[in-house]
C-alpha cells in the first residue's frame, strides 16, 4: 500500500497494523518533498500569471494602437472632400488681361475722305505709276499724263461746270492703250467725300480724252465712246474710252468695256491703297 504521494511508507516495512513505530525520518523527508512541490507550483503559477498579464497588456497596447490608427485614418478621411463636395464643373480661370477693349483699327476710307487727314502727295505718279499697267493678265501701255487745277478744262459738255460748282481742286489724267483701244482716266480731287459723291451722282457730259505719247486723238468730234463716273472718299474718277481709229463704240465692243473696267478698278485700288498706307501709319503711331 502506498502512502498518498507514492513514496515509501513512513511506518516501515511492517506498516501500522504490525505495531511498529513510525519512521520519523521518512515522514520528515515526505513533508520536505511536499513543501518543495508547493514552492515550485507557486513559482510556476506566478510565472504563468505574469506571462498572462504581460500578454494581456501587449494585446491592450496593440488594440489601443489599432484604435488610434483607425481614429486617425477616420479623422483624415473625414477631412478629404467627397464627390458630392466637389463642384460639377471646374470654374474657368479669370482673364489676366485688361477688360477694356482696344480701339478699333483706323478705317482706310477715313484717310481719303477728308483733306485734313489725306496728307500724302497728290501727283500723277501717286495714282498712275509705271509705264505699264497689268490687270487680270492684260497689260496696257501708259501714254500721255496731265495734271491741272483748271478742272473744267479737262471735260466735255456739262461736267466742267459740275466740277466747279462742287469745289474741284484739281484733275489728274492718264491714257492707257492696247490693241487699238484707248481709255483716258481722270481723277477729280475735292476737300470732302460729300463733294465727290455729289459730283459723281450729277455727272453729265464727260471727261475729255487725252492723246499723245503714241496715242492718236480719239473720242472727239461727236464720236460715240463709253463713259463712266464713280467716287471713293474725296475723289471722283471718270473714264472715256473708244477706238484709236475713230469708230463709234457699241455694246458689242467688249474690248472697250473691259479696258475701261480694268482702269476703273485700278483707280479705285490706288485710292484705297492711299488710305491703307495712312491708316497703317496712324495705327503704328498709336501703339508706340
Amino acid at each position: 500500500m502506498s502512502f498518498g504521494d507514492g513514496g515509501p511508507s513512513p511506518w516501515g516495512p511492517t506498516g501500522p497494523g504490525n505495531g511498529g513505530t513510525p519512521d520519523w525520518e521518512a515522514l520528515a523527508d515526505a513533508s520536505a518533498a511536499r513543501a518543495r512541490r508547493r514552492k515550485w507550483l507557486l513559482i510556476g503559477g506566478g510565472a504563468v500569471a505574469t506571462a498572462a498579464v504581460a500578454a494581456a497588456v501587449a494585446l491592450a497596447v496593440v488594440a489601443a494602437n489599432g484604435n488610434d490608427s483607425d481614429a486617425t485614418a477616420g479623422k483624415h478621411a473625414s477631412e478629404l472632400p467627397t464627390a458630392s463636395d466637389l463642384p460639377s464643373e471646374i470654374p474657368a480661370p479669370e482673364p489676366s488681361f485688361s477688360s477694356v477693349a482696344p480701339p478699333p483699327p483706323p478705317d482706310p476710307r477715313d484717310y481719303v475722305s477728308d483733306a485734313t487727314k489725306d496728307r500724302l502727295p497728290i501727283n500723277v505718279q501717286a495714282f498712275f505709276p509705271g509705264p505699264k499697267l497689268t490687270s487680270d493678265g492684260r497689260t496696257y501701255t501708259r501714254g500721255a499724263t496731265h495734271r491741272t487745277e483748271d478742272c473744267a478744262a479737262t471735260t466735255q459738255g456739262a461736267l466742267g461746270s459740275i466740277l466747279r460748282t462742287n469745289g474741284c481742286d484739281q484733275v489728274l489724267r492718264a491714257t492707257y492703250s492696247k490693241d487699238g483701244v484707248a481709255v483716258t482716266v481722270g481723277i477729280a480731287v475735292f476737300d470732302t467725300e460729300a463733294q465727290a459723291k455729289r459730283t459723281a451722282r450729277q455727272a453729265s457730259g464727260g471727261l475729255a480724252s487725252l492723246s499723245g505719247s503714241g496715242v492718236p486723238v480719239f473720242c472727239r468730234d461727236g464720236v460715240i465712246c463709253r463713259r463712266t463716273a464713280n467716287s471713293y472718299g474725296r475723289y471722283a474718277y471718270f473714264t472715256v474710252g473708244g477706238f484709236t481709229d475713230g469708230r463709234d463704240v457699241t455694246k458689242a465692243d467688249q474690248d472697250v468695256y473691259r479696258t475701261g473696267d480694268d482702269l476703273t478698278d485700278h483707280t479705285f485700288r490706288q485710292i484705297r491703297h492711299r488710305g491703307e498706307v495712312q491708316a497703317s501709319a496712324a495705327a503704328n503711331l498709336t501703339t508706340t
